[in-house]
């Protein structure tokens, strides 16, 4: 639809020098000025004004609870405009306010940014990938008829006593392709799956990038990591046809050999990429410093930094000369320790040491380091012993979370063994060992699910200890006592376990940026792992 500011019938002018196609407006005055004209026009102080883009007009509104009021502002707690009273009341004193014009602009940026990525980018490749799959299937036609060929012309050379080997090797020519056919099936469907969301997201953002309503763009949430990978790829090993010349006394070895259809989709067996011993007698935790290099807490008072090689590099000792109860390498490459005789929080970066968190009543068990920089410190009471995860920055307290709904304890009382680690959705993660269970809330504290292992197992065997997730949002937890980790997605649904390679009492967690996976078991071992194609 033409834009009424840019009809030639009816152009829009400043409502102050006439100067047509005015690019800006007062949102409370409502009236159009060029660019020359908004000073003069707030020079007016006999009343308020809110100058915005032309295409913004209409942003703000009247505030629903004070009639003489507009609401400049949004407050992003309860998710409403509110107005310069509105902000200044108990109501909304301490929650978190924006202004609505900065709010627009930050969102209408990712939302085109979005909405490129997805034009530009993603949607290409899902639409390449789809247009690929009906030729592949067409090549695994023609390849299948090229080798059922070459089979009847050496099937006619050994006439009739060969023909029951030649049928069934055509047979096992068959089973691979309905194998191939399947797997391509299979992705087919889940790319097609896909793209009809995309297409979704696309029109969504096209439809909020025209809104005005700032409540609606308060909520927008981009979508787009979700689809920046495309489904499972496989990788496929072409059977193909090598024939002999004829001898009689060797008939089945002269037909000739038909390799076997090879498909690769996920790994079932993880793929052991390194496997060090340290210089510990058991692992309490391990935390990547990066792709090559990996921080351990053991069961004495000191850190350690290793490389893939197994080549020890560094050491630290802790101030009190007692075991860290977890350690955890923050974004900007430092190292966090959790120090129980004290009952602080420590902070090492390079050669400098500093306490950030003393706790006053409480014993820290786990510290997790998350995306924004911030700290997660799943702490224990002295006094009645109720578990509670607290979210620092720096050394401020951001957000405590302990109950439930109902008013109940999210986790198991006690200084059982309990980890955490934040998921690419922001939710909360905890694998509690003594509750058996993942207890999985959102970063705002709300329940979301408990985890308590596939229906195949029983809970009484399963006692989670480390944990963390990976770039796809997939929770990942350490089994301990039956030597296996437990992969579920974001929602809690089990996918699949990685075991059959070596794991022994798994029990510290940590993924590199290529989603290996770093393993620390009581044996003072760290393996690494492959575990997707």
């Amino acid at each position: 639809m033409e834009d009424p500011m840019y009809s030639l019938q009816d152009v829009i002018r400043c409502d102050l020098c006439e100067t047509p196609v005015p690019p800006k407006h007062c949102d409370i005055c409502h009236i159009h000025l060029c660019t020359a004209c908004v000073r003069k026009h707030l020079s007016d102080q006999s009343k308020d004004h809110y100058i915005v883009p032309f295409k913004l007009r209409g942003i703000i509104t009247k505030c629903t609870k004070h009639s003489t009021e507009v609401c400049k502002k949004l407050c992003t707690t309860c998710n409403i405009p509110v107005c310069r009273l509105c902000v200044a009341s108990s109501e909304h004193k301490q929650h978190e306010k924006e202004g609505i014009l900065t709010l627009f602009e930050t969102k209408r940026k990712l939302m085109q940014k979005d909405l490129q990525d997805l034009e530009k980018s993603i949607y290409p490749r899902y639409q390449e990938a789809a247009t690929n799959i009906p030729v592949q299937r067409a090549d695994v036609n023609k390849r299948s008829k090229k080798l059922t060929t070459a089979l009847d012309k050496q099937g006619e050379a050994l006439h009739t006593e060969i023909d029951t080997i030649i049928q069934g090797m055509k047979s096992e020519i068959d089973d691979m392709d309905a194998q191939h056919i399947a797997a391509l099936d299979q992705q087919e469907v889940a790319i097609n799956k896909t793209i009809p969301k995309i297409k979704q997201v696309i029109l969504d953002l096209k439809r909020l990038l025209d809104t005005s309503d700032v409540c609606l763009l308060s909520e927008y949430t981009s979508r787009t990591e979700k689809f920046r990978n495309l489904p499972a790829q496989f990788q496929v090993t072409l059977p193909t046809f090598s024939p002999q010349e004829i001898n009689r006394e060797q008939i089945h070895q002269q037909i000739g050999s038909l390799s076997q259809l090879t498909l690769t989709f996920l790994l079932d067996k993880p793929r052991i990429l390194t496997n060090i011993q340290t210089e510990c007698g058991y692992l309490r935790n391990v935390s990547c410093l990066s792709d090559s290099e990996f921080w351990t807490c053991s069961d004495d008072h000191i850190l350690r930094l290793y490389n893939l090689q197994g080549k020890f590099l560094k050491s630290v000792r802790t101030t009190s000369w007692i075991t860290p109860l977890d350690i955890a390498v923050t974004r900007l490459g430092d190292l966090v320790y959790a120090d129980d005789r004290d009952t602080s929080i420590n902070l090492l970066s390079g050669t400098q040491r500093q306490t950030l968190i003393t706790l006053r009543g409480w014993r820290p068990q786990n510290l997790c380091s998350t995306s924004s920089g911030d700290l997660l410190v799943i702490m224990t009471s002295d006094k009645d012993k109720q578990t509670k995860v607290v979210r620092y920055s720096g050394s401020k307290k951001k957000k405590s979370i302990q109950w439930d709904d109902q008013g109940k304890p999210l986790y198991s009382s006690g200084y059982g063994y309990k980890y955490s680690s934040e998921n690419r959705n922001l939710d909360i993660c905890v694998a509690d060992n003594d509750a058996r269970a993942v207890v999985v809330v959102s970063a705002a504290g709300k329940l979301r699910f408990r985890y308590t292992g596939p229906p195949s197992t029983p809970r009484e065997s399963f006692r989670p200890r480390g944990i963390t997730t990976d770039s796809k949002a997939n929770i990942l937890t350490s089994d301990c006592d039956n030597h296996r980790i437990h992969i579920m997605d974001q929602d809690g649904h089990f996918l699949r376990f990685i075991h059959k390679c070596g794991l022994q009492s798994p029990e510290g967690l940590c993924v590199d940026s290529r989603d290996n996976l770093f393993v620390a078991d009581n044996r003072g071992k760290v393996k690494k792992l492959q575990y997707y194609t």
